[in-house]
């Protein structure tokens, strides 16, 4: 299928490894000028032709500086997947998790792409673009192991339904993707999820990833490629009417209607 991505250009945020790499090799397939955003471009980002840029989404300054010099670069945006994020387990329960926790959780997993989208809005609009916000499964499964990234992922999927309807009016798609498990680093590399839930009870990393591909009726995680695929073609004209939507990809985890 071809998707009619040609000669766009994209802002991915998150973009240096897993699921941000995975979708800025996928629109760099589809002919799309990126520009791909992470606090380290080293790696196998280097490797690819996409304008890479250094930048701290957690600063309050950083998501205006990055679409100003995407903007600079590109020209212009015409599709903004908000990717950038990160989980920390809390096996000590909820009162082990501080007030600035919290809040870093809050600017990571929510204000980065609040602030992002803020910035880019204007170049969106001008060129009726879209918005894809990589979200999580936790959204609607919260999990205590996990409880201020759910919030935050929460309160990230009620924003983006929000602004969809605000802007969906004036040509600008808003849509949002919620992977359950993936096999990247943030689960199963060093310090990952895993790892960190078998160091604090006991366990081993391969054990605990296995329990948690196994509350998937598919029994094994989502691959970062399914997620960009995905991405990618809500991003497209393909995707043409649908706006507001949030599609799940967890391997039938979710179980409700």
């Amino acid at each position: 299928m071809d998707l009619r991505l040609q000669g766009k250009t994209a802002l991915v945020t998150g973009a240096s490894r897993g699921i941000g790499l995975a979708i800025t090799r996928s629109l760099i397939d589809e002919g799309v000028t990126v520009v791909a955003a992470a606090r380290n471009v080293d790696g196998d980002l280097k490797s690819l032709p996409a304008e890479a840029v250094a930048v701290d989404l957690a600063a309050a300054d950083g998501p205006a500086r990055l679409v100003d010099e995407a903007v600079s670069r590109a020209g212009g945006i015409d599709i903004l997947v908000n990717n950038v994020g990160g989980v920390r387990p809390r096996p000590g329960g909820f009162v082990s998790v501080t007030d600035d926790d919290w809040l870093r959780t809050l600017n990571l997993d929510l204000m980065s792409a609040v602030r992002t989208t803020r910035a880019a809005l204007p170049s969106l609009l001008e060129r009726t673009g879209t918005i894809v916000t990589v979200c999580s499964v936790n959204a609607t499964l919260p999990d205590p192991l996990v409880i201020d990234y759910s919030a935050a992922k929460a309160a990230c999927l009620s924003f983006f339904k929000s602004l969809s309807k605000e802007v969906g009016g004036r040509g600008v798609r808003v849509n949002t993707v919620s992977p359950g498990p993936v096999a990247t680093d943030l689960w199963l590399g060093k310090g990952g999820v895993a790892e960190t839930v078998a160091g604090a009870s006991g366990n081993e990393p391969g054990k605990v990833a296995a329990g948690a591909a196994a509350e998937s009726v598919t029994g094994r995680f989502t691959r970062p490629e399914e997620v960009a695929d995905l991405v990618v073609f809500l991003a497209s004209d393909r995707a043409g009417n649908l706006t507001g939507t949030d599609i799940v990809i967890d391997g039938g985890m979710t179980q409700t209607m």
